[in-house]
């Protein structure tokens, strides 16, 4: 086993062995749970295979070893199933254990938001990940304003935002100063906090802002839904 895949298992074996706590009851959530890492998780390897084609990073054989699918390792592919798992387990531990309050984060601040991260993509069109980073944010913002504004209003979400930061300081600093992922010099900025590029902090808050949006898109038509007719 690669130390890449084992990063993934453990990962997520927390997450799933607290799946069954009787007050978060993350396991009646599985279904929207699934359908999002699915969704999202679909569009993000398509990404990731493209790039990792071009060059926008490569990955260590020594810690992700030798086997490729679609041009990456297994255990990258798993990462984008186990990530969104752990994190969308964090945020129903939120909306299970924290009162929500309204946060004053109306549509036109996501619009706002939107167009400033265009603006990004024009500027640093000439770095690939930074533009597509800066793209994928700026995509968020445009959906979450138009259809989502209630959970931009939530305090769940950004509480969940911040706890998530944290282990992915933990992980990606793991994988960034091995290195098990390196990064092309020619499509990123070069700003580092630690051994992160700064344009993965971007890529996690897009990867699970998404996830998030669909999660919660199933979870109010599978559970709350079924909830309601018990």
């Amino acid at each position: 086993m690669s130390l890449y895949m084992a990063i993934d298992l453990a990962v997520i074996a927390g997450p799933f062995l607290l799946s069954f706590d009787r007050k978060v009851a993350y396991w009646r959530k599985w279904p929207a749970v699934f359908m999002a890492v699915a969704v999202v998780g679909t569009a993000y390897i398509a990404w990731d295979v493209i790039v990792t084609e071009i060059g926008h990073w490569s990955f260590s054989y020594e810690y992700a070893g030798t086997t490729r699918l679609l041009g990456l390792p297994p255990a990258e592919i798993l990462f984008f199933l186990v990530v969104p798992y752990a994190c969308l387990f964090i945020y129903e531990c939120v909306r299970a254990y924290f009162p929500e309050r309204t946060v004053p984060f109306s549509r036109w601040y996501a619009y706002a938001l939107s167009v400033l991260f265009s603006v990004g993509v024009v500027i640093f069109v000439d770095r690939g990940y930074t533009a597509l980073v800066m793209g994928s944010v700026a995509l968020f913002f445009l959906v979450a304003g138009l259809a989502f504004e209630d959970v931009l209003k939530s305090s769940h979400t950004w509480f969940f935002f911040l706890i998530s930061y944290v282990p992915f300081m933990i992980v990606n600093g793991v994988l960034t100063a091995l290195p098990i992922v390196s990064y092309g010099p020619d499509f990123i900025i070069g700003l580092r906090i630690t051994s992160i590029p700064l344009e993965d902090f971007f890529y996690n808050f897009s990867l699970l802002g998404f996830n998030l949006l669909v999660h919660l898109s199933f979870r109010r038509r599978f559970v709350e839904t079924g909830e309601q007719s018990a």
